[in-house]
């Protein structure tokens, strides 16, 4: 894991010093957004077997995908997710109008990194929803980095999903099954 630069520890600050502020505000928010890609091509780890016996995990090679885009707010463990097919301005500017409309009352600080598709000039934002980058090349600053992390482990290793169906159906169970509480502490960060 890299350790943050210089300048990236100012851009953190200065995120730090806004939302100390905002989050005193009734009905403000501050969530971490990725996406994460998901499919056929098996995630493959280490498991318990028998001594002397080789475990044989069944793979569906096949590589359809889709991606999960979800925020998290690390505080209180709120979230938002969407299956969706690919990953362009059109659909994140989708995703922005759907949080949105979940929260249509509240002020929301998006924090993300920097994919070209995240900073376009096409891409249509809310109102109330603000967006701030994260600094470039920065993975490990985005607690929504370790729902991903969780997800590959617990629910697509070492498992043969027969359709891409199969895999969405598993993950939207296990999503829908996440308490606010498990998700504020698996993405909880000491720098908000």
């Amino acid at each position: 894991m890299q350790k943050p630069t210089p300048k990236s520890r100012n851009a953190l600050k200065k995120t730090h010093i806004e939302v100390a502020g905002f989050l005193r505000l009734a009905r403000c928010h501050v969530f971490f957004f990725d996406e994460g890609r998901f499919g056929l091509h098996p995630d493959v780890g280490r498991c318990w077997a028998l001594s002397g016996q080789r475990p044989i995990s069944i793979v569906n090679p096949g590589y359809k995908n889709f991606y999960v885009y979800s925020a998290v707010a690390p505080r209180s463990g709120k979230s938002f997710h969407l299956l969706l097919p690919w990953v362009n301005t059109n659909v994140m500017s989708l995703y922005l109008q759907k949080m949105s409309s979940e929260y249509p009352n509240d002020k929301i600080i998006m924090i993300m990194d920097q994919a070209g598709w995240h900073s376009s000039r096409e891409l249509s934002c809310p109102d109330n929803i603000s967006i701030r980058f994260l600094p470039a090349y920065s993975p490990e600053l985005n607690p929504v980095e370790r729902l991903w992390q969780w997800l590959r482990r617990h629910v697509c290793r070492n498992r043969f999903f027969p359709s891409l169906d199969a895999l969405i159906n598993a993950l939207c169970d296990s999503l829908n099954n996440l308490s606010d509480r498990f998700l504020a502490s698996l993405c909880s960060c000491s720098y908000l």
